[in-house]
């Protein structure tokens, strides 16, 4: 049982009927869920939406039932505690990223396990908060699997989405000399945040990395796809390191004893299935470092594209079908 109890019985939320539409989903008042051990509630002020949360509605992706609440991406007040969890985090600020599995952020409450919290500096917003989870977090793992060599050329590939906004900034204050790959669009905002050099991308479909240009770069973080980012391992100097966000290379780059390249990937979500008590502290320490250097302006956050509750259908379906720019934030109570 929960060590306090529950301020509202039931609540809003946005629940899954099977469809892979986003504005396919139904606003329903329904139970606020029970907390289990070590969970706590937080009360949703702002819910942060990134791709994967379109991407997982294709039924057979997730074992969802009919009625579940999405989202992965939250920020708000703790308002209730589950059995074992410490009196410290009642009423705090929070930010969290959810299990896929769990009810989701698209809600006015969310369930979250204690150890996923992050605590939000006071002069943070919940807007800003809400916005970094998914992306900022998986930026820092992707940049966490380099060793830091001062001055080495690393090519970020898709570096005009989320993830790559912040890895472009984690990259420069690590001192790499960062390359990013995008649209021509995203030039001017990456070279502000630390980007020396911008060429255009992704590669057009079935084209490798330019053979004059082989071995050009210490390491590639790629977050367009697997297919892609086997097609950048030319560009790998020996001993060179690959990361691949959005899927895995499926084969190795490089005959045996050859260049001798490193292979990683990156799931920030997989944290939830196999992240230890030790690997989610350092992952929320990292994710309070993030908003400490949000506040203190030492990072930049993505340009805000804010809507309230009722649209948020209507604004999944638009980041779907890429229809603007920025981080798409709902207010839950504007």
């Amino acid at each position: 049982m929960p060590e306090y109890s529950q301020p509202v019985d039931t609540h809003l939320a946005w629940t899954w009927q099977g469809s892979a539409e986003p504005e396919a989903l139904e606003l329903t008042r329904i139970a606020v869920p029970q907390l289990a051990a070590g969970d706590v509630l937080v009360r949703n002020e702002v819910i942060g939406l990134n791709p994967v949360d379109w991407k997982v509605f294709s039924p057979g992706l997730v074992d969802w039932e009919k009625g579940h609440v999405p989202g992965v991406d939250g920020a708000g007040t703790v308002v209730a505690l589950g059995e074992g969890v410490d009196q410290s985090w009642l009423g705090q600020r929070v930010a969290y990223h959810q299990s896929l599995l769990k009810p989701g952020s698209y809600a006015e409450h969310t369930p979250v396990a204690a150890r996923a919290l992050m605590r939000l500096p006071d002069s943070l917003s919940f807007e800003t908060a809400a916005s970094l989870p998914c992306p900022a977090l998986t930026a820092w793992l992707a940049i966490e699997k380099l060793p830091i060599i001062n001055g080495a050329p690393l090519l970020i590939s898709g570096a005009g989405g989320a993830v790559g906004h912040y890895l472009v900034q984690f990259a420069a204050a690590r001192g790499f000399a960062v390359t990013a790959m995008c649209n021509p669009r995203h030039w001017q905002r990456l070279q502000t945040l630390g980007a020396q050099t911008c060429i255009a991308g992704p590669l057009p479909s079935g084209n490798t990395w330019p053979e004059e240009k082989a071995a050009s770069f210490f390491a590639v973080i790629d977050s367009v796809n697997e297919d892609h980012a086997a097609r950048l391992t030319p560009a790998l100097k020996a001993n060179g390191h690959i990361i691949a966000i959005q899927g895995r290379l499926t084969e190795w780059p490089c005959a045996p004893f050859g260049r001798t390249l490193s292979m990683h990937e990156v799931a920030l979500g997989a944290l939830h299935w196999f992240g230890d008590d030790d690997a989610w502290h350092q992952l929320t320490a990292a994710g309070e470092k993030i908003m400490l250097d949000l506040a203190t302006k030492r990072l930049v956050a993505e340009e805000a594209v804010v809507s309230d509750f009722d649209k948020l259908p209507a604004l999944l379906n638009q980041l779907r079908h890429r229809q603007f720019s920025g981080k798409p934030l709902i207010l839950v109570n504007p």
